[in-house]
This record gives structure tokens, sequence and C-alpha cells, in this order.
């Protein structure tokens, strides 16, 4: 992933209560105001999404994408690799998570994305930033609830 932006945050929750929500992509919605739906369209024979439709509203990024999930590095990763896009000619991800105690978790998110469109990189890594902070603000208050 080149370009990555990235942030991290502490959730006040067990780390299987946070490997749960994301790995229950089709439950995006509820908890990310930005992923306005999300179905699972092929799962592996562990009933684990291998791939996925979104379509995402996160301010500047709107687009209908299909999203490839790897499963190798599970639970303590969840990467994502965009399959195809309206606009979107990449978008790679990953979700990194570790156990600080037994109610802690630390979170990770990192994503980079390109457009179709010519956008300068200071412009799409604030986008991806606010994208990933608004995510991991709004994953945490609704495990902290």
């Amino acid at each position: 992933m080149s370009d990555l932006s990235s942030s991290t945050i502490t959730i006040e929750a067990p780390l299987a209560d946070v490997c749960a929500a994301l790995f229950a992509i089709e439950d995006y919605p509820t908890w990310s105001t930005s992923i306005k739906s999300s179905e699972v369209v092929e799962r592996d024979d562990q009933g684990r999404a291998l791939k996925a439709k979104l379509s995402i509203d996160a301010g500047m990024m709107k687009d209908r994408v299909i999203l490839d999930y790897d499963w190798s590095q599970a639970p303590a990763q969840l990467s994502f690799s965009l399959d195809d896009a309206d606009l979107l000619t990449t978008m790679d991800g990953a979700y990194i998570v570790k156990a600080i105690d037994e109610d802690s978790t630390q979170v990770t998110y990192q994503l980079s994305v390109s457009l179709s469109m010519p956008i300068p990189a200071m412009m799409r890594q604030k986008a991806e930033k606010a994208t990933i902070d608004q995510a991991l603000s709004q994953l945490k208050s609704s495990l902290e609830s």
C-alpha cells in the first residue's frame, strides 16, 4: 500500500467484541455513517466475507465499490483491496487489532485510495485521514455504548 494513511485508537471493549464488529462486514452501515450499504457476495468455507459490495459516502469520496477481503492474518489483521468501482482506482486498507488487556483493544486503520480523476495528494490524504478517524471514532462509540 503506497501513500498509506493511518490512525490508531483504543477501544474499551474486549478484543473478541472488536473483531466481531470488524469481521461482520454486512453490519458496517449500523456503526459507520460513511458506509450506506454493504452486501457480502462471496464467502469462504468458514462463512467469512471474501467479496462485498459497498456504497460509500465519505465526503469527497462517494462510490460503489466491490472489495476483496484477505483473512490470511486474521484475527490480528483484516485487509481489503479494490476489485471494482465507479470512480476509485485503488482502495487498499487494513484493520489491525491488538488486545491491550482483557477489556481494551487497540485498533489501527490503514487506508490508501486513488481516484480516476486527478486530485492533489494533499487533498486525497486529508480525505483518507478524515475517513479513517471518523470510522475509528464511530466503531469506538458503537462498542462502548
